[in-house]
């Protein structure tokens, strides 16, 4: 789709330029339901590289993953707890309303009840997206600032969540990170690196392809062929990692075209999946989340783009 068409900014530093969908009730982009409405970006470059793009051939602005770049899934609040017609809370999207009491499905359309205020700030080399949510039970104050760093071929996405309602919000948030560098078919030359040896369960449930299509050598995820159209690699549980912050990084390396990025954060690990297709590759870490009321919470994720000594 054309970036024109949509609200949108365009942010640079120099080294990187990168754009980015901006949420609007009516003429966003992404009006999806699964994912936090603000970063949602279609393109980075870096020396002639881009990372992101439209990985997927189907769009509507519903569409639970009509979403590119480094972008974000909350865990809904108290959905488990939430009887039949009531609301629940996803935070960067609203408050939603559950029809039935089926068990919550992330590729569902739940009608969006109260997509609260959002606001944007923008500037040559950053984006500040706000949104303002008021609630009977959960009320909140979400900031998140995608900005790039002066001199550096660096992104920062830096994150506030303030409670200003009166239950404590508990909940998890994971990066999908839909990398497509330069539009390489996923497939050999392309690996994805940890600090740690992973550990999975290749009988485990959802466990899709490794063993055929991906492997696991000590720390490394690689592909053995390419993904063809319509298949999937997933591993929705993968361990190794510990409790220190060291072991929230990532470098994703395409051996063909050089170019590799590193991603780390500020908060350690809570849960950690692997998800790719044949047109994108998905690494998502998950951290947790907790805010008392009246407290806030800060995180923030870096990307630092390189190229390879090939």
């Amino acid at each position: 789709m054309p970036v024109t068409k949509f609200p949108h900014a365009e942010i640079t530093n120099g080294l990187i330029h990168a754009s980015i969908y901006l949420p609007d009730e009516k003429n966003s982009y992404y009006q999806g339901v699964r994912f936090d409405w603000s970063g949602n970006m279609s393109s980075l470059e870096y020396k002639g590289h881009n990372y992101f793009g439209q990985w997927f051939s189907k769009y509507s602005p519903e569409i639970h993953d009509v979403i590119m770049g480094p972008v974000e899934d909350f865990t809904p609040l108290d959905f488990s707890e939430t009887t039949k017609g009531g609301n629940f809370v996803k935070i960067g999207v609203g408050v939603l309303y559950k029809p039935d009491d089926k068990p919550y499905l992330f590729n569902r359309y739940y009608e969006l009840l109260n997509p609260g205020k959002w606001s944007v700030k923008k500037s040559r080399d950053k984006v500040l997206f706000i949104h303002d949510l008021e609630d009977k039970i959960y009320s909140y104050h979400y900031e998140k600032n995608v900005r790039l760093i002066k001199d550096k071929p660096e992104l920062v996405i830096e994150h506030k969540l303030k409670n200003k309602g009166s239950q404590t919000i508990e909940t998890s948030v994971y990066d999908h990170n839909f990398f497509m560098i330069d539009k390489h078919p996923i497939g050999p030359g392309l690996v994805v690196k940890f600090p740690f040896d992973l550990k999975v369960d290749l009988s485990g449930e959802g466990v899709l392809g490794m063993g055929t299509i991906g492997e696991i050598e000590g720390n490394q995820i690689s592909f053995i062929r390419t993904i063809g159209s319509g298949e999937e690699v997933e591993c929705p549980v993968l361990e190794g990692f510990g409790k220190s912050i060291n072991d929230y990084e990532i470098r994703i390396e395409n051996k063909i075209t050089g170019a590799g990025v590193r991603i780390t954060c500020d908060q350690p690990l809570l849960k950690l999946a692997f998800w790719s297709c044949s047109t994108t590759l998905c690494p998502e870490p998950y951290i947790k989340i907790k805010v008392e009321p009246g407290k806030e919470i800060t995180w923030s994720y870096r990307y630092e783009f390189y190229m390879l000594n090939k």
